[in-house]
């Protein structure tokens, strides 16, 4: 099963494109959520909601709705991995009150940040087996077999990442489940990808996670609705070639470039 979204939903240029002028924002998670089964919410990553928060939207979404969360930057940026028994403890805290929404939790590393193996397996070790972990490195010293290895022995995914339509991090298949992240097509109007760009990674999921695993991908590629029409021409592609996919609009959106301005800090990233 292919499980297909965005990373994020408040955006205010998604106003006419996605959300119809009657719908009021605060009414949007709802308008979404009835139109795909998943969404990353990457806001977490700059200010970490309360519980309340995280049980709201399990209110306001349907059963099959999955939530994937971005770890708080306190961690990953600030501490730089170190000493994560109290981030991720309240990190879990706070996420857990999605309940079954929760999806996977993705770790974004900085790109300043080189390879330390032993650290990355000390946060991954105070996840509980039941939560799956997504691990975004963006430093270019990661790319070891010692790496590997500890996602490997953690059930951690390593993202698989895209910017100006190409790959950059390795096609590792390290656990049970796939997760993707598109940041910049090339395509116009600016940051949409092209349906060959589209095609080269359904046929990359499938060739590695076509045994009946999930394989989350997200659309962070937000400004002027660029990823749900990016995501809804996804999904096309890949039901044209026989793959399971989540629920998507059965319209593209209203075309056209623009910037985002949710002022919520679910920009590109």
């Amino acid at each position: 099963m292919f499980l297909v979204g965005t990373s994020g939903w408040q955006y205010r240029d998604w106003r006419e494109r996605f959300y119809p002028a009657r719908v009021p924002q605060r009414r949007w998670l709802e308008h979404f959520a009835a139109r795909f089964a998943t969404v990353e919410v990457n806001n977490a990553f700059y200010r970490l909601p309360e519980r309340d928060t995280f049980v709201a939207w399990r209110e306001r979404t349907p059963g099959d709705f999955c939530v994937a969360v971005k770890m708080s930057r306190y961690l990953t940026h600030v501490r730089r991995l170190r000493d994560p028994a109290e981030p991720v403890a309240r990190f879990l805290d706070r996420a857990s009150g999605l309940g079954d929404r929760l999806g996977p939790v993705l770790v974004q590393l900085p790109p300043t940040l080189r390879a330390d193996p032993a650290a990355l397996a000390e946060v991954l070790r105070r996840f509980p087996t039941d939560v799956r972990v997504a691990v975004e490195p963006r430093h270019p010293s990661w790319w070891t077999d010692e790496t590997r290895r500890v996602l490997e022995r953690h059930r951690a995914a390593l993202v698989w990442a895209d910017r100006l339509s190409r790959p950059i991090t390795p096609r590792w298949r390290t656990t049970d489940f796939g997760y993707l992240r598109l940041h910049e097509g090339r395509a116009r109007p600016w940051p949409r990808y092209g349906r060959d760009a589209l095609a080269g990674w359904v046929r990359r999921l499938a060739a590695t996670f076509g045994d009946g695993v999930p394989a989350y991908v997200y659309f962070n590629n937000d400004p002027g609705g660029a990823a749900i029409v990016d995501a809804v021409a996804f999904a096309g592609l890949a039901r044209r070639a026989g793959l399971p996919v989540s629920r998507t609009p059965t319209a593209r959106p209203a075309e056209g470039a623009g910037r985002a301005g949710d002022g919520s800090g679910q920009g590109m990233s």
